[in-house]
């Protein structure tokens, strides 16, 4: 029965209550989660008003416009919805090795649980992460002041974050779905799951996808047209070039995503038959579209890693790129291919063997461009003075176990070899040996590599190697053993198993599984330690790396407007030669006044209007759905009439920050790389000097 304010919700959509009604070991669990997060934001909340903190978190983060405060923003978010996908990873691992006898949870709990975790993997975390990683790094790189729409950054951020708010809210109120990440219908119609599961997800992936759209239209119009004078495409650095390809495919890739959960909703709540099985319906027709997105997807998150990979190898080899051309072209022709490829992964929809082999040979022919990255990878680190600091133990991680996935991923590029394990943990073991070493990965070798740069102290370096070696131990142990598994028969998405032959494999997995979440612990004990030891591990000079590009020649943390002065970039890794040439660190013949964009709460206001909004369509209460919507509406509608949204800040106080910053730059010493991890280490390094491959090269 549907009440006229509550709708759909009562008090069986409470986890706890349901656990209470029914105290199976399933619903304890469910309930158990549920209690994790309320206890979790009361917490946070006691504390940011015990510590009085409401007032500079207001001030300073939520209503902030700046590129780097916002990017901070989206890596934290990413990290909290780590911390749950990987929790529930590990409770699908001890499911699966105790389910021969049955287990301990329900079908049903199963099927959300890897709905979530797939739908939080992929949607809030890698692509929160690599947003906040691309905020910070990207505009720093090309010498900008901030994104080219400071503001819309700002609501693309409260779009996301309200897509993460469902997914979590979803734990306490209701259940998610048991689609999957994918929420393939028609199993995920109202015919099938009549509940508020589905609807959960389609409400957090139409808009989070809105504010991922819009990231990209930032980015890219940010790199084409706030690039410093001197800063031509061709002497950007390789991480901008994968931000340009990532905008590309988010601009482009996202709308099919949007529009098929639309669709789906218009068969829900409105009796559509899109993908109904009568009526006209066609399941497939959503299939194609989530997989036009879902493959350039794929490469959205990867591309980005690559990026990473390449600052962090050429920054600790002390050399420069190599092969800098091939690399701009191997990007550019992944983000091409990837639009070509989407229907591998429906190899079994029964469609001709002609339109199978097109597929098969395009996927195929991708990995050619990512296999050109790796020998430049391996060419820059030829001869280059290699330090293994906490990145480069990632990086290495990433080249064995990437290398194998994308070799997998050419076996399942043959629709033959791909039809016969589409449903079998093979799968499971090869787009996680991708996603895995390839972007997150490559995203915690990012968080350590410019965590200096954002808070002016480095991360514990004695943490950070245990976390990198255990998160490659544990991704060893977990998945690599699911080939074998998959090979042999066993399906994925199940909870249950009837050959005993597969439990010590499991085992093994859950093993693996177990020093994952050693290494989440790891990463958060790493980031406890460095802020309590932070005095000591202080890099205020800004370049604690011997940096290449121009975010390592500004302070640590940079001001709000990034650089006293306008860059005037003259060569490629801009930075790396003007240390050689003895013009880094130069005071300008005169400073002029900065204009910045004001703060504002449009972001936070949408936000929290967005999460209402979906909140009430998954449950029906249309009276609240309205009233949402109308205060996003009138809030954009009243930011058109604001008339001051910028302020200046005066030449004279840049001017006094700035030198106090380069007398200290030359009062330091500079230390070599056998001083780069110790307390010495103030953020000025010394140069380090080409070789003459290098040179040659």
């Amino acid at each position: 029965m549907i009440h006229t304010i509550f709708g759909r919700l009562d008090l069986s959509s409470l986890s706890l209550w349901r656990a209470i009604q029914d105290p199976t070991v399933s619903e304890l669990v469910a309930a158990g989660a549920a209690t994790a997060v309320l206890l979790g934001a009361l917490v946070t909340v006691s504390l940011l008003t015990w510590f009085r903190l409401w007032g500079p978190l207001w001030r300073d983060w939520l209503t902030s416009v700046d590129h780097k405060r916002i990017g901070i923003m989206y890596c934290a978010l990413a990290l909290i919805m780590l911390a749950r996908g990987v929790i529930e990873g590990v409770l699908m691992r001890t499911q699966q090795a105790f389910g021969l006898h049955g287990g301990f949870l329900t079908p049903d709990h199963f099927s959300q649980l890897f709905s979530t975790h797939g739908t939080i993997m992929i949607f809030f975390v890698a692509m929160p992460f690599i947003a906040g990683v691309i905020n910070y790094v990207m505009p720093l790189q090309i010498g900008a002041r901030d994104m080219a729409f400071p503001v819309m950054n700002q609501i693309s951020l409260g779009l996301t974050a309200t897509g993460a708010a469902l997914v979590m809210i979803s734990l306490v109120l209701g259940k998610f779905a048991t689609g999957g990440w994918a929420n393939y219908p028609p199993y995920t119609g109202s015919d099938f799951q009549p509940g508020p599961g589905p609807d959960y997800w389609i409400w957090s992936i139409v808009l989070a996808g809105i504010g991922t759209t819009l990231s990209g239209i930032n980015f890219a119009v940010t790199l084409y047209k706030e690039r410093a004078p001197g800063m031509a495409f061709l002497r950007m650095p390789i991480f901008c070039w994968t931000v340009i390809c990532t905008s590309i495919i988010m601009i482009f890739a996202l709308p099919p995503l949007t529009v098929a959960a639309l669709m789906l909703a218009a068969d829900r709540y409105l009796d559509f038959h899109f993908f109904t099985n009568d009526l006209g319906g066609n399941m497939m027709n959503y299939v194609n579209l989530f997989w036009l997105f879902g493959h350039p997807e794929v490469y959205l998150l990867v591309i980005p890693a690559y990026g990473i990979f390449s600052e962090v190898i050429s920054t600790f080899s002390g050399k420069r790129i190599y092969g800098y051309m091939s690399m701009v072209y191997a990007t550019m022709s992944i983000a091409v291919f990837s639009f070509c490829v989407w229907l591998h992964h429906f190899f079994t929809m029964g469609q001709s063997a002609n339109i199978n082999a097109a597929f098969g040979i395009a996927s195929m022919a991708i990995a050619v461009p990512t296999g050109i990255k790796v020998y430049n990878w391996m060419a820059t680190i030829f001869r280059g003075r290699v330090r293994m600091t906490v990145p480069m133990i990632y990086a290495t991680g990433f080249f064995y176990l990437f290398v194998i996935g994308g070799l997998s991923g050419v076996m399942l590029a043959n629709p033959v070899i791909s039809y016969q394990v589409h449903n079998t943990l093979f799968l499971v073991a090869h787009f996680h040996n991708v996603i895995i070493p390839g972007v997150l990965f490559g995203l915690l070798a990012g968080y350590h590599y410019w965590f200096p740069k954002a808070f002016g102290f480095r991360l514990n370096e004695g943490w950070g190697r245990a976390a990198a070696y255990l998160w490659i131990a544990g991704f060893s142990f977990t998945f690599l053993p699911l080939y074998w598994l998959g090979l042999h028969g066993m399906p994925r998405r199940s909870a249950t198993f009837s050959d005993p032959a597969f439990q010590p494999t499991l085992w093994l997995a859950l093993f693996g599984a177990a020093l994952i979440l050693a290494a989440l612990t790891s990463l958060a004990v790493q980031l406890w330690v460095s802020i309590r030891d932070r005095d000591s591990l202080t890099v205020p000079l800004g370049d604690p790396w011997d940096g290449r590009s121009l975010e390592w020649s500004i302070p640590s943390p940079p001001p709000k407007y990034n650089f006293a002065m306008q860059p005037q970039v003259a060569a490629r890794d801009d930075f790396a030669e003007a240390k050689a040439k003895s013009r880094a660190y130069t005071e300008p013949e005169e400073y002029e006044d900065i204009e910045m964009p004001n703060n504002t709460a449009i972001g936070m206001i949408i936000c929290v209007c967005a999460t209402l909004f979906g909140l009430a369509l998954v449950f029906w209460m249309w009276w609240l759905a309205a009233l949402s919507f109308l205060a996003i509406v009138l809030s954009i509608t009243l930011r058109t009439f604001r008339t001051e949204t910028t302020h200046v800040i005066p030449a004279a106080k840049i001017a006094a920050e700035h030198r106090a910053w380069l007398d200290k730059v030359k009062a330091a010493s500079a230390v070599d790389r056998l001083e780069e991890t110790q307390e010495s280490n103030l953020g000025r390094a010394s140069l380090e000097r080409p070789t003459r491959i290098e040179a040659a090269e």
